[in-house]
This record gives C-alpha cells, structure tokens and sequence, in this order.
C-alpha cells in the first residue's frame, strides 16, 4: 500500500480528471446496460403487438440512450488521457528532481542503465495501466454487476449461470495472474541489463571499432535481448490460455441459456424479449470478463514498475543541509580530524583511515599516490559529496556539515577525472561555473586554463558548438575547459583530479604558473601521477593504501619517503614512474 500512496501522490493537478473519468464510465454503462432492456420493450410491446407508436418513443429513447453513451465514452476517453499523461509527467518529474538532490552514495545504489529504464519504461507503464484502471477498470465491474442485476431481475433462475460461471472464471484467471506476476516481478529487472548493454556500447563506441569488438558486443545485446524475449514469451503463453477457457465459458452460458430459455418460452414463463435481452447481457458479461482480465494483466505488470519507481521517489538524500545552515565560507583553510571513511556502513574496512591534516588557506597541496589509494574519495570528502564515517572535515574552521550544501560547494570548485561537457556553445559551458559570467571573464578564464589557445583557432570561437559529452574536442581540450569553467566559479578552494594527465608537460606549466600568480589566495589541491605536476607545490602528501604515508615539500620528501623517491627516479630516470609498481629495494 506504501508503492500506492507513493504513486498517487503524483496525480496532483490531475486529480479532477481522474475523478471524472470513472464518472464518464459509469454513464457509459449505465447507457448501454438501458438499451436491452428498451429493446426487451420494443419486442414484446411494439413489434408483438403492432404497437408502432410504442416502437418510436421506444426508438426514440434507444437513440438518445446511444448518443449520451457516446458523448461519455468521449469524454471517458479524452479526460483518462489527460489523467494518464499528466500523472506519468508527474512521476518523471519528481524521480528526476528527487535524483538530483542524491548523494554520491544514493548514486552508486541504482545504476544509470536501471535509472534510465525507470524513468521511461516502467513509468510508461505505469501510465498506460492508470489509463486501463481508470476507464476499464471502472467501466468492467460496473458493466459484469449491472449486467448480472439485471439479468436477476429478468430472470434468476438463467442468470444464475451467468453467477457460476463468473465464479469459475475467476479463479482462472486469478490463477493465470499470480503465476505471470512473478514473471513479470524478474523481466523489468532484465530490462536493466539490456540498457546497460546499449548504453556502454555507445558511450564507448570508439573503443569497440578500434578493438573491431562489433561482434562481440552485438552478441551480448543479443543475448540480453534474447532473455527478454523469452521470459515474455513464457508470460504471454501463460496468458494466452485465459482467453479460450473465457470463451469457452461464456459460449456454453450461452447455449445453456437458449436452450433454457427457449422451454420457459414455449411454457409461456418467458417472452422473446426478455430472451433477447438476457442474451445481449450475456455479451456484456462477455466483454466486462475480457476487459477484466486486461485489466488485471496490467496492474499485474505495472507492480513490478510502480515498486521499482517508488523505490527511487521514496530514496532519501544521505547528505542532507542542517537545521541552521551556515552560510558563509570564512577561508579556503581545509582541516581532516582524524578522518575514517567507508563507502558502506557495514563494509568492515575503511578506504580511508585516520587522516589527520591541516591545509592553510592559500595553498597549493599536491596529492599522489597509486590507483586505489583514495586520493579522490579524500578530496571528495571536503565538498561533502561523501559524508566522513568518522571524525570531521573543515573548510574555513567549520564542519563542512555544518554549511548549506550549496554555499560549500559554490566555495569547492572541482575538476573531476571524467571531464564531462554538455552540448551547448562554449561559452554555455562555461557559464555552468558562473551563469552570470561575462564573455571578458570566460576568456579570462580560458586564458588561465590554456585553453584561449585552441578556442582562437576555431572557426567560430567561443560559440563553437560542443557535441553532447564533448566528443568534438580532444580529451587535453576537454580537460582544459573544465579548468576554466571551474575557475569561473571563483572558488575558495579549487581542485583538480588528475585533470591535466592529457595535457602536454609545457602546458600543465604553464596552468600552474598561472594558478600561482592569478589566483594566489585561493587553496588549490592538485591529484597527479606526475611528480613534475606537483613538485613546486608548498606541500605533497603521498596516499597509500587509504592511509598517508608521507607529508611535506619535494626536497623534504626526496629524502624521507621512500615511496616518491622510488617513484621519482623511475619517472626522470627512464623508468615507468607507475606509482602501482614501486621498485624492490
């Protein structure tokens, strides 16, 4: 019931639609379950007895019945759209802004594949399913309970097949449904798999024609697809067999009632009309099961979908604001207070372990260290993407929990290892760092990050247009304005994760250089594989293993590390300069 509430919570302004959408219905039927009962009339009253004026008045009613039940089934059908659309728009929206206020942790809980697949499929079917529920599922039994009183009220003793065979088709059909839901419960879930298998295979389609790997993974879209294919063919064969046992059921009401009704005819118990009138609510009872059993099948699918979308409306933030939010940065100092951190809870062993250090504000720490040393989890922790497990993060001698997430991460500027660019202008990338930036400041900007250079040389400059992800520019270029776009933030702190690796060695100078005499007072964090990158910083700490191992400037490192001694000489002495393979002594 909890998935229920969640969903319907999204109907809001679509609420008077829904409402009149069942209303439509029931006139619909009430309509159509009027004009046997006129037709009864017409037989018996009219046409037996010659009685042509009772024919038209009774026509006359027939006609209007059939106009009125028009005009519902319109207007039935024009405001469950309204309902449907509008609660399917609203679902996305929330999912999507609700994703938005998601941690890193949230995140790393749903894959993109399973995201995307919620927001789209399982939210289509849910709408196609409020749309049956809405107007089948309200026309259906108010048609089979009309249709079986009436029915009564002609004659009971007939309309007591129609009674046991409702009986007996339910529980088939109940039957058929619980066994297909569990199907249906494991195919959504599958659904994932085969996003996840497209969305890889274009995110890296250079990768796969260079490795000419076309084969292998059309293989595996075939093979997720295939799995699709065959648990749905598994459910619709299930399916498949209600309507010959429906069918079956209702064409033997219907010969046991002619017949039935023919002796109590010829016994003067019953009338032609009424004959005719218990046959056409027969065919209602017909149609009201059919649609029933539609119905049915796709509340059966969309349970899977509405638990999946409830799942993400109902995640809550892990990193939320305080109560008293503060909402000023005093300083670009940075503090770790013997930081513990873990990804899960209960993962029993910490990324990072008993971090202590102090950062003045103002300057340029490098950070190095081998892949899976959590240089990237540890400045993570200052814009307070992670929540620390144990221990504080300060920034400006405040607890970054303590901040507004917003003010902390306007005065946090970060240039993450995947360098991401969104389709626009240039300068509409920019502009994600300082929307109100003027076009002298995105230069300015560029200028600082190297990347005025190559922007210079392009046909249009900056309203060059960038491919969705960037994929028209270099991955140095890339880099570069993402540097620039970070800097228009004019940040507090700034930090950059390995974000110059693509860069030549002579422009990775040369954006120091710059960071050093344009940007003095704001703290800068530097994560690099090469020593050259970091060596005039005012401090280096070499990670280890989630631990630090060393603190302190480059000569002072040269000679007690032993990790960034061997790591140097292998890097300007021919070496690999790998920090994942240290030299044995």
């Amino acid at each position: 019931m909890s998935m229920v509430k969640t969903l319907l919570a999204q109907v809001k302004e679509f609420k008077r639609d829904s409402i009149l959408t069942p209303i439509f219905m029931f006139l619909e039927v009430a309509m159509e379950m009027l004009i046997p009962l006129l037709m009864a009339s017409i037989i018996d009253e009219g046409v037996n007895k010659g009685d042509m004026h009772h024919i038209f008045v009774i026509g006359g009613y027939m006609i209007v019945a059939a106009i009125v039940g028009l005009f519902a089934g319109l207007m039935g059908g024009k405001f469950g759209a309204s309902a449907s659309a509008g609660f399917a728009r609203n679902l996305r929206k929330a999912m999507f802004e609700n994703i938005q206020t998601f941690s890193f942790a949230n995140i790393d809980k749903f894959s993109t594949a399973g995201l995307v697949t919620r927001l789209t499929t399982d939210v289509t079917n849910l709408q196609n399913s409020y749309q049956m529920i809405l107007r089948l599922g309200m026309r259906a039994p108010a048609s089979l309970i009309v249709a079986m009183l009436m029915s009564f009220y002609i004659s009971p003793q007939l309309a007591s097949i129609y009674l046991i065979a409702v009986v007996i088709l339910a529980v088939i059909v109940f039957g058929i449904i619980s066994v297909v839901r569990k199907i249906f419960d494991y195919v959504f879930k599958k659904y994932d798999d085969l996003n996840e298998s497209v969305q890889e295979n274009i995110a890296g389609i250079r990768v796969v024609k260079a490795y000419v790997r076309e084969d292998y993974e059309k293989e595996k879209f075939q093979k997720a697809s295939e799995n699709i294919y065959k648990l749905f063919l598994k459910a619709e064969r299930i399916l498949a067999c209600n309507a010959p046992v429906m069918m079956t059921t209702v064409y033997t009401c219907i010969l046991l009632i002619s017949w039935l009704g023919a002796n109590m005819i010829v016994s003067d118990h019953f009338t032609t009309g009424e004959l005719m009138s218990m046959l056409s609510y027969c065919m209602n009872i017909l149609m009201s099961l059919m649609m029933l059993s539609m119905v049915f099948v796709m509340i059966t699918m969309s349970i899977a979908n509405g638990n999946r979308v409830a799942e993400v409306l109902n995640e809550k933030a892990t990193i939320v604001n305080p109560e008293h939010p503060v909402m000023e940065v005093p300083d670009g100092s940075v503090d770790f207070d013997h930081v513990n951190f873990s990804y899960k809870e209960d993962a029993g062993e910490f990324v990072l372990e008993d971090i202590n250090l102090h950062i003045r504000s103002g300057e340029t720490i490098g950070v190095l260290g081998g892949t899976g040393s959590a240089k990237s989890t540890l400045v993570n922790l200052i814009s307070r993407l992670y929540d620390v497990t144990d221990g504080a993060v300060k920034v400006g001698g405040i607890d970054v929990r303590q901040y507004d997430l917003d003010v902390i991460r306007n005065e946090v500027s970060v240039v993450l290892q995947n360098n991401v660019l969104f389709s626009g202008t240039i300068y509409e990338n920019l502009r994600w760092g300082n929307e109100h930036a003027t076009d002298e400041e995105c230069q300015k900007a560029c200028q600082l990050a190297c990347a005025d250079e190559f922007i210079s040389r392009m046909p249009e400059g900056y309203d060059t247009y960038i491919e969705q992800g960037g994929s028209n520019v270099s991955g140095g270029q890339r880099q570069r304005l993402c540097i620039a776009r970070a800097l228009l933030k004019q940040p507090k702190i700034l930090i950059l994760d390995d974000s110059t690796s693509a860069v030549d060695t002579a422009t990775d100078a040369k954006i120091r250089r710059a960071f050093r005499e344009e940007i003095p007072g704001t703290t800068k964090l530097i994560i690099a594989q090469r020593i050259s990158s970091v060596q005039d910083a005012d401090r280096i700490i070499v990670m280890d293993e989630g631990r630090i191992n060393g603190v302190g400037t480059h000569e002072e490192l040269l000679a007690s590390n032993e990790i960034y001694r061997d790591v140097y000489e292998s890097q300007t002495g021919g070496g690999s300069g790998d920090f994942d393979e240290k030299e044995d002594e």
